[in-house]
């Protein structure tokens, strides 16, 4: 089974609009899946190589020869990092093409972390557009056929949500783990020792949705806090932990300022900290904010581009889980709720007034979709996921 992914469109597009796309994202998320359907239903030949296989690679010992003879294709290029000599000769071929008229469509790259196509920003400056690939969201699952509850247990990797049973898919993100532990570091950051990696990921786990404590971090893994901080930037860059920064446009306002730090994927959180069923996570202190990371992952990912997430807290109480900002205003404010309860705070009300912020939500486990009270309306995490994305 395949789930269709609603970033699909839009690949296409900037592919329609662009000599190169980068299609970034962690491992396993479904990247080599989506280009190879996007090429299958393409109007032109298309050509794949994986980068990571020596046969592959040995068709490039001459690059731009065998590239330049691809004018009429689309090349899929998957893990680009492993070949990042190619970027100069991509931006070559690129810059031929325009010449003679051909300005879109040529490559696709496929990359396996924000840090793989680092070069490319100063090498295919202008040529490439970035695409981020994240995990399943609740409402492509629901589309699916997944009930809400069991994808927020397994998470958003395709492997690991179709697999049969709840004990199959927590080893599954557990190889997943190991082998991230065990390849990626090494491969992306050698000095840092993956067990005490694995250490800060379990801690970020625990503590998924809190305020970054550089410090209070830093002491329990016995390291400085610019260690810490180091290892922190290289699980962002894996897109395996999200900062969420604070809205901060009053500078006048007692604001909270530092991030709240999420571990993107609900399963890898359940399977970090030993969670292998729905009972399992539910009996955990955990799954409120496993289900608050679940849900802004969700919305995350169905936002426009041009949209940029936040959270909003003020010293004396006032706050909003996610903030939606686009151009520079924000418009739309989500409380998220893991009991069906639809009661909202005070503080959300008073957060939504001083910014003037109309699109009020509370999303919690309901299904239904109602007014609550203050302009807040009630509605699931599927739902308004399809919403924002209609909006696009």
């Amino acid at each position: 089974m395949v789930i269709d992914r609603a970033i699909a469109p839009f690949l296409r597009s900037r592919l329609a609009a662009m000599p190169a796309v980068a299609l970034l994202g962690p491992r396993q998320v479904g990247k080599t899946t989506l280009a190879r359907r996007i090429g299958e239903s393409g109007q032109r030949p298309w050509e794949y190589l994986d980068l990571e296989s020596p046969s592959d690679r040995r068709r490039l010992d001459d690059p731009e020869a065998y590239l330049r003879s691809k004018h009429d294709q689309l090349v899929v290029l998957d893990e680009i990092h492993r070949m990042p000599e190619l970027l100069v000769c991509l931006r070559g071929l690129i810059d031929e093409r325009r010449r003679s008229g051909e300005r879109t469509g040529h490559f696709l790259l496929l990359g396996s972390a924000s840090l793989d196509l680092v070069q490319s920003s100063e090498t295919l400056a202008g040529r490439v557009a970035d695409v981020n690939l994240d995990g399943i969201g609740a409402d492509e699952a629901a589309s699916a056929g997944f009930g809400t509850e069991g994808a927020w247990v397994r998470g958003g990797f395709p492997d690991s949500l179709l697999t049969t049973s709840d004990r199959d898919s927590y080893r599954w993100r557990l190889d997943l783990i190991k082998s991230y532990l065990e390849r990626d570091i090494t491969l992306f950051a050698p000095g840092i020792p993956a067990e005490t990696l694995r250490r800060l990921w379990t801690m970020l786990a625990h503590h998924t949705g809190g305020l970054l404590n550089s410090q209070q971090l830093a002491a329990g893994l016995s390291v400085s806090n610019p260690t810490v901080t180091r290892y922190l930037d290289l699980l962002v860059d894996l897109q395996l932990v999200r900062r969420l920064p604070p809205w901060t446009p009053n500078v006048g306002k007692r604001l909270v300022r530092s991030p709240r730090v999420y571990v993107r994927d609900s399963g890898i959180v359940h399977a970090l900290l030993g969670l292998d069923s729905l009972d399992s996570v539910l009996g955990h202190p955990v799954a409120g904010m496993s289900w608050e990371s679940y849900v802004i992952e969700t919305l995350c990912g169905a936002v426009s581009p041009e949209t940029a997430p936040y959270f909003y807290r003020t010293s004396n109480g006032a706050e909003i889980d996610l903030v939606l900002v686009s151009g520079g205003r924000p418009h739309t404010a989500v409380e998220i709720k893991r009991s069906p309860a639809q009661a909202v705070s005070r503080g959300f009300h008073t957060a939504c007034d001083e910014m003037n912020i109309s699109n009020r939500y509370v999303v919690s486990t309901t299904k239904d979709r109602f007014p609550v009270k203050n302009g807040v309306e009630a509605i699931g995490v599927v739902e308004l996921a399809r919403q924002l994305r209609s909006d696009w």
